[in-house]
């Protein structure tokens, strides 16, 4: 039974929607790397799922170019990123590699597994590849982290409502 003030979630204005639009969730980018082919996206939809083992949970657009190479992959670096370098999240979200390296418009390098590792990330973690599963416009690819690199104080990061007003480079 609904109590006075309760809206339906088949509406379009929803209320599912109106709660999530309201947090401000941190912003990745998540990069990938298939023999000399580099990817990476920014992505929203991330989050620790377990303290023991440790694992991470990332959901890439089964849209986009990451999506389609991370799928072939065995690992994927996952990147927190400076509120100072705001350029970052532009480019790893509104550029598509279908269209563009975007490693040749970044400071980046190779790093464990031949992952590249954004130069300006706040901080990163590399992670094994465990399962994918199919959420719907996503597919959530869960992670066993294992390697990385994380300073004392982590500082301000992006986060959506830094991101809000970008146009992604695919269509969710």
């Amino acid at each position: 039974m609904r109590s006075e003030g309760e809206g339906s979630l088949s509406t379009e204005d929803s209320v599912f929607e109106r709660i999530v639009g309201a947090l401000d969730y941190p912003m990745f980018v998540v990069t990938t790397r298939v023999g000399e082919q580099r990817a990476g996206c920014l992505v929203g939809f991330a989050s620790q799922v377990s303290i023991a083992p440790a694992r991470f949970l990332v959901g890439l657009s089964n849209k986009n170019y990451t999506y389609r190479l991370a799928a072939t992959a065995d690992q994927v670096a996952v990147h927190l990123v400076p509120r100072g370098h705001g350029e970052l999240a532009e480019l790893f979200g509104e550029s598509t590699g279908d269209d563009i390296d975007k490693f040749t418009r970044c400071d980046w390098r190779d790093g464990p597994f031949g992952l590249p590792i954004l130069a300006d990330a706040a901080a990163w973690f590399a992670g094994r590849i465990l399962g994918k599963v199919d959420v719907g416009d996503h597919v959530a690819f869960l992670l066993e982290p294992e390697t990385g690199h994380a300073p004392e104080e982590l500082g301000e990061i992006i986060t959506f409502a830094d991101v809000r007003d970008l146009e992604p480079g695919h269509d969710a």
